[in-house]
């Protein structure tokens, strides 16, 4: 396609959119840690591939070109020499191709079903997951497609269109949009959820009131609950379950199984278990692509040592600042005023801290009325899921409160800007009754 810049305005889509903290664990598992929460919804590094089974599972990876000023970028500087941290872009795809384990009805083409922009700080010492919502409206810049096509600009997209033209424009996009350079990516696909919650025997996520979704089959009591397998996935996706039934409400109780998730893989269970963590490596990587920059081993290797000295309380987990789009009230917008400070709190690779009361829109701090057993999903391990040995999110171990505590050295974020610590334990809000 030709390079020239246009300015084109995309086909509406149709269907209404709407809008305890744990002790620091082994540095090199907890690497194994990252790689497998970021996997399994989307919140990726490869750290612990490189680290516990590349070897054996390396035929098994596929790569792809996200751009040659991002190839370039990351084969001509480690990890550690690069100035601000190191950014990576997670995507969940919701492609239907080659999937065999879900039956989640028919797209057609790829979409981003989940993006994620992981930032780690130069001094290693914290990571931001940043969350873009599948509804919000932005400019794509002119990018390159996966077979090397160039797209020419275009104006006012639906930001999950960005994945059909390849992963290197959704990576170009989100550096549009952000001022960041980031020269890593990842995509995993519906079966790599599936697999990677089966492979740590699930999550235990808290429900602080009914999830009813007809769209997604899934029905959740009041409660705790053990999902894995495709009850995992339909946790993940479903919107019209949780909260007002909107993307950004979505993006909050993702947050509280991802937090659940890296706990639970952080507990001494899961990490003295070098099976196990083979077995989400191996997961992992055979379903989904990395950047031609990140397949590399010594980058994974590299990415390993990174994290190593980052604690729980230092892993958050953010959504991007939107506001209802004055064109379409089933889109958003970037609010500007939030977005600027966080995308200058990244750039700049200031330490910062969530406001007070930062959960989102269908999340809240676990309580003691929201501790209690709720009905197991049909595919738990049979186990109750009252009990919190299991996710490693017992009251000594684990905080309910919703906001992550500020250091002398760190700067906290208006409230107005959502999210969650991942030593943070909290409960989804569904809408049901």
């Amino acid at each position: 396609m030709p390079e020239e810049r246009s300015s084109r305005r995309a086909p509406r889509i149709p269907g209404a959119a709407r809008h305890g903290r744990l002790g620091r664990p082994h540095p090199i598992r907890f690497a194994a840690m990252i790689v497998a929460v970021a996997l399994g919804v989307s919140v990726v590094t490869v750290a612990g591939v490189g680290a516990y089974a590349f070897h054996d599972v390396a035929s098994s990876v596929k790569s792809v070109s996200i751009g040659s000023k991002e190839d370039r970028i990351a084969q001509q500087t480690s990890i550690g020499a690069i100035e601000g941290g190191a950014n990576i872009l997670l995507v969940g795809s919701d492609t239907r191709s080659g999937q065999t384990e879900v039956q989640a009805g028919v797209a057609d083409g790829s979409r981003n079903d989940v993006t994620i922009l992981i930032h780690l700080s130069a001094d290693h010492k914290q990571m931001t997951a940043v969350s873009f919502p599948r509804d919000l409206m932005v400019d794509i810049p002119s990018c390159t497609g996966t077979d090397g096509s160039t797209f020419p600009a275009l104006s006012y997209q639906q930001f999950n269109t960005t994945l059909g033209q390849g992963l290197g424009c959704t990576v170009a996009t989100v550096e549009s949009m952000t001022g960041l350079t980031i020269p890593y990516a990842a995509e995993i696909t519906f079966d790599g959820v599936i697999s990677m919650s089966n492979a740590i025997g699930g999550v235990t996520v808290c429900v602080a009131s009914p999830i009813v979704d007809s769209d997604t089959g899934l029905d959740l009591t009041a409660g705790k609950h053990v999902l894995q397998g495709s009850t995992a996935l339909a946790f993940l996706r479903t919107r019209h379950g949780v909260g007002d039934g909107s993307d950004l409400a979505r993006i909050s109780s993702q947050q509280v199984f991802l937090s659940a998730m890296m706990r639970k893989i952080a507990s001494a269970g899961t990490l003295g278990n070098p099976v196990k963590l083979y077995a989400l490596a191996s997961a992992a990587v055979k379903n989904m692509t990395l950047s031609t920059s990140l397949s590399n081993t010594d980058t994974m290797v590299e990415l390993g040592l990174a994290l190593k000295n980052i604690d729980l309380s230092n892993v958050l987990f953010v959504q991007y600042p939107t506001t209802a789009d004055p064109q379409d009230s089933n889109r958003v917008v970037a609010s500007e005023a939030d977005a600027t400070v966080l995308d200058t709190a990244l750039q700049n690779d200031t330490k910062f801290s969530l406001g007070d009361d930062s959960t989102g829109r269908a999340s809240q701090a676990e309580s003691s009325g929201t501790s209690g057993s709720g009905a197991s999903s049909g595919t738990s391990t049979g186990t109750s899921s009252g009990s919190s040995a299991s996710s490693g999110t017992s009251s000594s171990t684990a905080t309910g409160k919703a906001t992550s505590t500020p250091t002398s050295s760190s700067t906290a974020l208006p409230s107005t800007i959502t999210g969650q610590a991942a030593s943070e334990a909290t409960c989804s809000v569904g809408n049901g009754y």
